[in-house]
């Protein structure tokens, strides 16, 4: 039972977003002059929005492993199922929309894309309590710990003021330290997709030209609910996998990677909407 509810529900949250996405793009394409959408599910376009989407496959991972040991039980994985599908769906859908009405969005990309540098940045730091034994056994275990640690802190010390008035809350919530009520899990776990795929926007958009947007949103909800039945079906596996100390500092290498990698496609963004 304690499987099987969640199990199911992955499928029938899939199928109410698949329809919500429907009927997105049949208002989409009610705009006078708008970009129409064609309704027609190609395999090509199916299979390039799921491999834009799991490419944040590790760190939606290694997060939502951190959130399932924070907040044990069926019903909060109910709660965390529904939010993180939500998310990611409505996401997608807010994407397409401002693709049809602004063609021209170089610069909301660029803030949407340095803003998940920056939750990156505050990603890592969360994780680094998870290897802090690091620190007492000596060797290159505590140089790569205390490295990491003191780059972190300034980071964080930078970012702090920016990400404590967008999400006051994000990093105690990041660090798994608190068990939320019911209904802010819900919420909380709605935000999850959307911040650690903003970094995928930039990429989003440009792709919009050379295949159907209606074929790559589905490949990306429904890549979504691949991968949390493949968490769901063993939380206990993948919260042992979360917490290991390894899994845990290759996980903040690859958080700050793509924080840096955010930067860069910022700075690249910005460059081509001025240099136009």
């Amino acid at each position: 039972m304690t499987q099987a509810v969640p199990l199911l529900l992955t499928v029938v949250v899939m199928a109410v977003l698949l329809a919500i996405l429907h009927g997105a793009i049949l208002l989409f394409n009610l705009i006078p002059a708008a970009e129409h959408i064609y309704l027609e599910i190609r395999p090509v376009d199916v299979i390039v929005g799921a491999t834009i989407y799991l490419k944040t496959a590790i760190d939606f991972a290694i997060f939502m492993g951190r959130l399932m040991a924070s907040n044990p039980g069926w019903r909060n994985r109910v709660a965390i199922e529904i939010g993180t599908a939500a998310g990611n769906a409505l996401g997608t859908i807010l994407v397409i929309g401002l693709w049809v009405l602004f063609k021209n969005i170089d610069i909301l990309l660029a803030l949407m894309v340095l803003l998940a540098s920056l939750v990156l940045f505050e990603l890592a730091h969360g994780s680094l309590e998870h290897f802090a034994s690091w620190e007492g056994k000596g060797g290159i275990q505590k140089i790569l710990y205390l490295a990491l640690h003191r780059f972190l802190d300034g980071i964080n010390r930078a970012t702090k003021p920016v990400l404590s008035r967008i999400m006051p809350d994000l990093g105690a919530k990041l660090k798994g330290q608190a068990a939320l009520p019911w209904k802010k899990l819900l919420i909380f776990s709605a935000s999850v997709p959307f911040i650690l795929g903003l970094d995928d926007f930039a990429g989003y958009v440009p792709l919009f030209s050379v295949i159907n947007v209606y074929g790559f949103a589905v490949g990306v909800i429904g890549a979504h609910t691949i991968l949390n039945i493949a968490l769901f079906l063993s939380p206990a596996r993948t919260i042992q996998a979360v917490k290991n100390e390894w899994i845990s500092f290759l996980g903040t290498v690859a958080f700050i990677g793509l924080a840096f990698w955010g930067i860069a496609e910022t700075l690249r963004i910005v460059g081509h909407a001025l240099g136009r």
